[in-house]
């Protein structure tokens, strides 16, 4: 992004009483930014680059939803999520980091994590799911992890969404009200309600030992949904290299039309599903 829309500014109109941007607002803005996406995954894959994205943070802090705004415009031939489930007796024995190598961008595309390894710092070490042990060895290991993915070639970006107690609570008994949210509340998000300040030591410990020169954490308030969004795809593209140019417009030669459906024969009416809307 240029620096003068990198530095866009809103007036007091553009928020309401509680101080959030309203909807028509940011709707217009989100779209500009995917705009600035398109571009960036496009010179991605014409460069040959490899880009990891990586999301943390608190249950219900928001990492989903800049993840789901990103995916909305992407193309997911270039553009994937990550989201590992709960490792298989298989993978429990391997190397900690050696399934999460298996899912690295190749060329030519962007990767982005919807948690990732930092689980053994944060989950797996509050919910016990890993010993003291475990869990020392990978503060140590991560940074020399990372840095041989660095010095390959990778750009690794590290993203946590930070959110306040009151707020989380908030999100959790929203979904605990919506049905059509009920399904992101799992025993584990309900057993961290009760691990706050267990979680906030586990964060901050991770931070001090991963928080290097070849790749720093980048913080994102997330407190108020559509300004985190906004302010991590904003952070993603004035720091992730790309070119400007939008792709050219191709001309459309004027159409030849078939009119083919005599000679195509009967359609399978009956086939189609009903119409309800």
């Amino acid at each position: 992004m240029a620096d003068g829309e990198r530095l866009r500014r809103f007036d007091a109109e553009d928020y309401n009483k509680e101080g959030v941007l309203r909807r028509k607002v940011y709707e217009r803005e989100l779209r500009r930014l995917q705009v600035e996406l398109v571009k960036l995954q496009r010179c991605v894959k014409a460069e040959g680059r490899r880009v990891v994205i990586l999301f943390e943070g608190r249950d219900a802090a928001g990492k989903g939803g800049v993840i789901k705004r990103i995916m909305e415009k992407s193309n997911p031939r270039i553009v994937r999520t990550v989201a590992l489930g709960k490792p298989s007796d298989h993978e429990r024995g391997q190397w900690y980091f050696q399934r999460y190598a298996a899912h690295l961008p190749t060329a030519g595309e962007i990767v982005l994590f919807d948690r990732s390894w930092y689980n053994r710092a944060g989950v797996e070490r509050v919910m016990g799911f890993a010993s003291e042990e475990e869990v020392q060895r990978f503060l140590d290991a991560c940074p020399t992890f990372e840095r041989l993915l660095v010095e390959d070639g990778i750009e690794l970006y590290k993203y946590w969404f930070s959110v306040s107690e009151q707020e989380q609570e908030r999100r959790f008994q929203a979904r605990v009200e919506d049905p059509v949210k009920r399904w992101k509340l799992s025993p584990m998000d309900l057993k961290s309600r009760e691990l706050w300040h267990e979680f906030s030591k586990a964060k901050d410990d991770m931070l001090r030992h991963t928080d290097t020169a070849h790749a720093p954490w980048r913080m994102v308030d997330a407190d108020i949904k559509r300004h985190a969004r906004l302010n991590c795809i904003a952070d993603i593209l004035a720091n992730i290299p790309y070119s400007d140019h939008p792709p050219e417009k191709p001309e459309l030669e004027p159409r030849v039309w078939a009119n083919d459906q005599d000679a195509r024969g009967p359609l399978l009416t009956g086939k189609y599903i009903p119409a309800r809307y």
